[in-house]
């Protein structure tokens, strides 16, 4: 079997260019040699507290620079690190904690409450992060490890667990050659990256998207990284132009807070490329924005399970709007029947399905839950649960989850194509839509909406405009208005919530 480490992205930044700013959070600057003279001695560390080759780390931190020390720490130590999201409960930390088998955790002091209570009720130690912490201490005690350590390409690397949308959380297992893969096609096939480009980092580091694109691929393209430990927009703002960001990756609701922040902003950041992902970005935030920030968004597609990019516009093809552009190089996203479970039959071009992957992306599989594993990999695909379609020219298209089509009178209603004409509406900000159960169409189309600034909505008026714009039988019937929409530790609308809130009403 072939070695490889994730690891091997730092170490190998810090050869090529070891004086280079790799990291910036507040007023600290680290250079890549730092960094990674760093991480050995952290290593160092954490095999004095008996962490050993193949064993899990746990790490619950925020973005500061903890997050990505701890994190390639525990990686050369030869451990997979299991990312802990900062919104779970102390029952829910528990849970991830006792299902991955984590031998350790590591705690940023602004967690330890959670984090302590978890790791004492599954009978694990807690090591506190920062200035202050235990393994701060010892790190500057230690000796620094020569090297990281050896590891087997398909070798656990880092376990994500899922949101539990449908169940209790399951841990995706992804291997060093998923990451470092998924990091190098990033990094080299999927963008045009310039000598100088500083990156902001305000994506959530223990999320797939802000760790493989925000991290990792920054890192193995020699970028420096500026972290922001919680993202504020207008605060995003004044930092990127005191940074001079020029690369910035979000999901859906940030790209509509900076709108409105930086309609108000003093001056607005020199971008040149953004990258959107985590969720569909409607085109009517994708134009605005880039009109304002004069910067082309590249919108992409991905799970956890894949890495997680899988799909992305990328320059050598061109960026269209409201598609996520082709597969990256050597993954195929196809479109499957859906219908058809224990096999995977591909669609003709341009005809609706659920989507498929299979590459070098495709994790190992769900630690511990084989039936779950083999339902969700069939004949070498890994099948993602959404649909979409594929056109004549290759580019993908999300239409939606297969579990949030609402089935209106026997009609599927897709609430993306809803939302994206909501989008549109001169008096909305951010719109989400919903089914909700109804004694008549079994499901009616509920829309949940929030105003732009100094705006007034009427929901009589904004059904009624949206009659003008949508088929007879996708148009909402029922228009909830709020001052805001409940979003996960990723950022992600939270529908379940909604569907919660509103059925009972």
């Amino acid at each position: 079997m072939a070695t490889l480490s994730l690891a091997a992205i730092l170490a190998e930044s810090a050869r090529r260019h070891p004086d280079k700013i790799g990291l910036v959070e507040g007023d600290q600057r680290y250079t890549f040699a730092e960094l990674w003279l760093r991480a050995r001695k952290q290593a160092a560390a954490l095999a004095g507290l008996g962490v050993r080759p193949g064993q899990k780390v746990a790490l619950m931190a925020p973005n500061t620079a903890e997050f990505p020390r701890a994190y390639y720490a525990a990686l050369a130590a030869g451990a997979a690190v299991v990312p802990v999201h900062l919104l779970l409960s102390a029952q829910e930390v528990e849970h991830v904690l006792r299902d991955s088998g984590a031998t350790l955790l590591l705690c940023h002091p602004a967690q330890a409450a959670a984090g302590e209570a978890a790791a004492a009720a599954v009978g694990i130690r807690t090591v506190l992060l920062g200035a202050e912490g235990e393994l701060e201490k010892l790190t500057d005690a230690a000796e620094p490890i020569p090297t990281y350590a050896t590891r087997d390409a398909d070798d656990p690397a880092v376990v994500f667990y899922t949101s539990g949308t449908t169940g209790v959380p399951k841990g995706a297992v992804l291997s060093h050659l998923n990451l470092v893969m998924n990091a190098t096609v990033d990094a080299f096939d999927c963008n045009e990256y310039s000598p100088d480009d500083t990156v902001l980092g305000a994506l959530p580091l223990f999320h797939a998207f802000g760790q493989t694109a925000s991290l990792n691929a920054i890192w193995r393209a020699g970028k420096t990284l500026v972290l922001m430990p919680r993202f504020d927009a207008a605060k995003a703002i004044d930092l990127m132009v005191g940074e001079n960001v020029t690369v910035f990756h979000g999901v859906p609701t940030m790209y509509v807070h900076l709108l409105t922040a930086g309609e108000k902003a003093a001056a607005l950041p020199r971008l040149r490329v953004a990258v959107s992902g985590g969720a569909s970005l409607p085109v009517a935030v994708l134009e605005r924005f880039e009109a304002l920030f004069g910067a082309t968004i590249y919108e992409g597609y991905g799970l956890s399970e894949t890495s997680p990019v899988a799909s992305v516009n990328q320059p050598w093809y061109g960026a269209r709007p409201g598609t996520i552009g082709h597969s990256i190089w050597g993954v195929d996203v196809e479109v499957a029947r859906p219908e058809v479970e224990d096999r995977i039959e591909l669609l003709p071009t341009g005809e609706l399905g659920e989507i498929v992957v299979r590459g070098h992306c495709v994790f190992s599989g769900y630690l511990g839950r084989p039936e779950a594993t083999e339902e969700a990999l069939v004949q070498g695909w890994f099948r993602t649960g959404d649909l979409g379609t594929k056109d004549e020219d290759g580019y993908l298209r999300i239409v939606d989850r297969k579990k949030d089509v609402i089935i209106r009178g026997g009609y599927n209603v897709y609430p993306r194509e809803v939302e994206e004409v909501l989008m549109r509406h001169p008096g909305i900000g951010h719109a989400a839509v919903i089914g909700l159960p109804d004694d008549v169409h079994g499901e009616e189309v509920c829309a949940v909406l929030v105003p732009k600034p100094g705006a007034v909505l009427d929901a009589a008026e904004v059904t009624a405009w949206s009659k003008e714009h949508l088929a007879k039988h996708k148009y909402p019937r029922r228009v909830e208005i709020t001052d805001a929409l409940p979003l996960g530790p990723s950022m992600k609308i939270l529908k379940r919530e909604l569907r919660a809130t509103y059925a009972g009403q």
